[in-house]
């Protein structure tokens, strides 16, 4: 009887050392996986930071060009007018002067 008890106890304990064991080493794995997911997060973040500078310079280009744009045409616009002033003015010049010539 004292053997079948023996047993029993040598088998009770040896179950209970494995599962403390099991349970050591699927922590390690959990803190293993854990590291492992946030490295993976950050490279993602910096990937996703990485295409937002790029999305933000492509606008930003676009911006840029389209104000070049309108204000080239401004530009252009306001020399037209500015060659009719001087149309206008030499025009007002040979008035004055066939006024004064008289």
């Amino acid at each position: 009887m004292k053997n079948i008890m023996l047993s029993l106890i040598a088998g009770m304990c040896l179950v209970g050392f494995s599962s403390l064991s099991f349970a050591e080493d699927m922590g390690k794995m959990k803190d293993e996986m854990k590291d492992e997911m946030k490295g993976e997060m950050k490279g993602m973040k910096g990937d996703m930071k990485g295409e937002m500078k790029g999305m933000k310079g492509e606008m930003k280009g676009e911006m840029k060009g389209d104000m070049k744009g309108e204000m080239k045409g401004k530009h252009d616009e306001m020399k037209g007018e500015m060659k009719g002033m001087k149309g206008e003015m030499g025009e007002m010049k040979g008035e004055m002067k066939g006024a004064m010539g008289k």
